[in-house]
């Protein structure tokens, strides 16, 4: 087989001609250029190619997201080896990780034998010998074979990297079209589709033959306008193999992923409305044109001829990728890791006393939090601390999908999961509709002043006296972000509010109209809201005097990921919005009168408060305290002081994963962490989440699971048509995938599925971040968000699925959806089947088969 030409490590600036070209090189097609056999279906290759990269989110609403999505028909295996050969990635962690754990006797020899018996690629061996072979390097001696591409066979022949020049190139011109706010100046037309802006822009651009890529702006020039057209083309005067296709397009889109990754939001986001959106095939066009004119740049250096080697090894690639082996031991040894974890995970269950509801009790308090890992642990410190209250876990958006209108604004944001869109828009007032006027006004003046600084800040010549005398005046900012007092979970836009305002403006859901758009939430809507999230945390009865729904969010400072570590359930915001909305619904009097007629009576004396969970520093904030009844003033004081010990417990336990010197104050180091500016791990988020367990609480009540688990109350004997247990499969085990994989991806190739060191983080476009001052737009978390500089702080674990419901009901939701089966029959999570003791009975093997779970 023909060795695929690889990038060149170290080049100069790219120079294929000593000079810049002109518009009259010739582009014809050279005599020794492949040629490709009509037949394929470029258009129909492209949109499937597309369909492979998964979304990525803006860093005003950062999302974690599975970045595997486009391959969750594949096994895991299979995608493993399909993203080796078209961008060199890595799917698991070296053998030596594995080997280490081994030692270390996590890893046993029975999950070893049960991952080779589950091995597709090779006989099941004996364990020694095999293991024997892994540490004789065996594994590491053959590499699976790239798919070649133009720029990388030009690299090779030359010795110049047209791989870097080609992604500065483009990753410059998507910043400028994709701008959202952070550029004053234009230098792309947005309201055109993509295409036709970058042939535009790119036609007279002379940038890329100043750097030596001859031809350039007449390649450009000769293409059709249309995008299908112009790929056409491409395609056909570079040769590629029709049975290759979609392999050679996946691999252009994943040498630039970041902005792919941005592209496919946006037709994302469209597929919600119901509309159709092309931007990423345009933008695989533009990828197309590039190599094209690398091409013909290159015909008086060979690349041609090297590129029809090239495209010759292409053909024998097929439609898979032609290595299989050598990928497949670290494989069965990752799934030796998963199931080390998931036997340990059951190995808890089994040996933890259930704790036995006593009949007839009723709580004092029930505290509704996210079922988010971050959650786990204050939940475990405030039960232990008061045993009169009940933790309950449901998503955090508590079942309400809106979309938030600011005081002031046009426009909201949707506050709810990216796989849903916004049934209901909610306004923002003021406590006194007297004064809703001057709270409007104040942050509108806030907003001009912040336009006119931002203005005088950046431009092209105030710029420079601006970072001289003016910029003295951020000296005490800089000092009080360095050394401040707590800094609250708030939106920007509070900052502008007049004193009297702040913490006191509340959602309204009531009509806004005409002032704003929002149309508030009808009251027959209002009660299938509230008993559609009652009956979804399986609280149907027995309610307890006070219910506290707690949304959370995270308070960071000079942190552009700050939104990563917002509830994802509220799209990447925090969750005091949804919790407020939640409380008002399920304190309206029609609602519970209407509730009753459901079969879900509330008692009068119960009441609903809202209340946000800052994560970074565990501390709860009550809101529209004033209106819980005076019967409950005893009851609400009791409360917030078993809050603010459970918080004391919580931050102590952290503590440990932050090495804090044991002179230091633990509070006030956690506590600080959220207002040092310099600080690249105010928290860990999310990092560590290896298990999502949907049961009745008592099955987990009192035990440690370390803030790794979501938890999701559900008990199925409430549940007759197992609606809710649908729903659970199909919305927050699927998002809780989502983020054990982009922590999982973000650990085992942090090069191709992270961002890199946060310390060298640019925000372009108020988008995303470059890792310095050009290359591709980054995915994914930063190094320091998985990793504490010493070692991991999250191990690459799939995600262990645990549910108590009959196996019948869970294989009826698999049948019916096939995303959903996608992701339990090829191996992106672990489904198991929790029996009603309380201990794990059943394995999922794929097929709508189980297979019981020995002790």
């Amino acid at each position: 087989m023909t060795t695929t030409p690889t990038a060149s490590t170290t080049s100069n600036t790219p120079t294929v001609d000593d000079e810049p070209g002109d518009d009259t090189v010739e582009l014809t097609r050279t005599p020794e250029g492949p040629t490709r056999p009509a037949g394929a279906d470029v258009e129909q290759a492209m949109r499937v190619t597309c369909g492979r990269i998964a979304p990525l989110w803006p860093l005003e609403s950062f999302v974690a997201v599975n970045p595997y999505l486009g391959l969750a028909d594949l096994r895991f295996g299979e995608a493993a080896e399909l993203l080796a050969s078209t961008a060199g990635a890595r799917s698991t962690m070296p053998a030596a990780f594995y080997l280490d754990a081994i030692e270390q006797g996590r890893i046993c020899d029975t999950d070893l034998a049960a991952a080779l018996a589950g091995s597709t690629a090779r006989p099941p061996t004996d364990v020694v010998s095999w293991l024997q072979a892994i540490r004789d390097g065996q594994d590491e001696a053959t590499t699976t074979a790239r798919v070649p591409t133009v720029a990388a066979v030009a690299t090779a022949v030359t010795g110049h990297d047209w791989i870097r020049l080609s992604t500065d190139r483009v990753s410059a011109w998507a910043a400028a079209y994709f701008d959202s706010g952070q550029a004053l100046w234009k230098s792309a037309d947005p309201n055109r589709p993509l295409f036709a802006a970058w042939k535009e822009e790119a036609s007279i651009d002379r940038t890329p033959e100043v750097m030596g890529l001859r031809g350039f702006r007449a390649t450009v020039r000769s293409l059709p306008d249309d995008p299908f057209a112009a790929a056409e083309r491409a395609v056909d005067e570079l040769g590629i193999p029709d049975e290759a296709l979609e392999l050679y397009l996946h691999a252009l889109l994943l040498r630039v992923g970041g902005w792919a990754a941005h592209a496919a939001r946006v037709v994302w986001d469209q597929g919600l409305l119901g509309e159709e959106d092309d931007t990423l095939v345009q933008f695989l066009a533009v990828l197309l044109a590039w190599e094209l004119a690398v091409l013909h740049a290159g015909s008086r250096h060979g690349v041609p001829a090297a590129w029809a080697d090239a495209a010759t090894q292409l053909r024998s690639f097929g439609t898979r990728p032609p290595v299989r082996q050598p990928l497949e031991p670290r494989v069965v040894l990752q799934d030796a890791f998963d199931r080390s974890a998931q036997r340990h995970l059951i190995e808890q269950l089994a040996s933890h006393p259930n704790a036995i509801p006593v009949p007839g009790r009723r709580p004092e308090v029930q505290a509704v939090f996210c079922i988010d890992v971050r959650s786990e642990v204050l939940r475990r410190h405030l039960e232990a601390v008061a045993d009169d209250v009940d933790s309950i876990g449901f998503a955090g958006f508590f079942g309400v999908a809106i979309e938030y209108v600011p005081l002031a604004h046009d426009r909201g944001e949707a506050q709810c999961p990216v796989l849903l869109t916004p049934g209901y828009t909610v306004a923002e007032t003021a406590p006194d509709p007297a004064r809703q006027e001057e709270a409007i006004a104040a942050r509108r003046l806030a907003h001009h002043v912040r336009r006119a600084w931002k203005s005088f800040k950046m431009g092209a010549i105030s710029c420079f006296s601006f970072v001289g005398p003016v910029g003295l005046i951020y000296l005490p900012k800089l000092f009080t972000d360095g050394h401040g007092v707590t800094r609250p979970v708030t939106r920007p836009e509070d900052e502008a509010l007049p004193p009297w305002a702040v913490g006191h403006t509340a959602p309204s859901l009531e009509s806004t109209e005409p002032m704003t758009a929002a149309g508030g939430i009808a009251s027959a809507d209002r009660v299938e809201l509230a008993e559609g999230a009652l009956r979804g945390m399986s609280l149907t009865d027995n309610f307890a005097p006070l219910v506290m729904i707690v949304g959370h969010g995270a308070a960071t400072v000079n942190n552009p990921y700050a939104t990563g570590l917002d509830c994802g359930a509220c799209g990447g915001h925090t969750g005091e919005t949804n919790a407020r909305v939640a409380a008002a619904i399920l304190n309206d009097t029609e609602v519970r009168q209407s509730l009753a007629t459901r079969g879900i009576c509330v008692p009068d004396d119960t009441w609903f408060v809202a209340a946000l969970h800052n994560t970074t520093t565990d501390e709860i904030t009550m809101f529209e305290r004033h209106l819980v009844p005076a019967r409950h003033a005893q009851l609400l004081t009791a409360l917030e002081a078993d809050l603010a010990e459970a918080g004391r417990r919580a931050r102590a336990e952290r503590a440990e994963r932050f090495a804090l010197a044991d002179n230091e104050s633990i509070d006030a180091a956690i506590i600080g962490r959220s207002t040092d500016w310099a600080q690249v791990r105010p928290e860990w988020g999310l990092a560590g989440c290896q298990a999502f367990i949907a049961a009745p609480r008592n099955r987990t009540r009192g035990l440690d699971l370390g803030g790794r688990s979501f938890l999701h109350s559900y008990d199925w004997r409430q549940d007759d048509s197992f609606g809710v247990l649908e729903l659970i499969m199909t919305a927050p085990m699927v998002v809780a995938s989502w983020i054990s994989l982009q922590y999982y991806a973000s650990t085992v190739d942090n090069e191709l599925f992270g961002s890199g060191n946060k310390t060298l983080h640019n925000v372009v476009g108020r988008i995303g971040v470059l890792e310095g001052n050009a290359g591709d737009l980054r995915t994914g978390l930063p190094w320091q968000s998985v990793h504490d500089g010493e070692r991991l702080q999250h191990e690459p674990l799939r995600l262990n699925v645990i549910i108590e419901a009959p196996i019948d009901a869970m294989n009826d939701v698999l049948a019916a959806h096939t995303s959903v089966r996608d992701l339990c029959d090829n191996g992106w999570l672990q489904l198991l089947a929790m029996d009603e003791t309380g201990s794990v009975s059943h394995r999922y093997l794929g097929g709508l088969r189980w297979e019981p779970v020995g002790p």
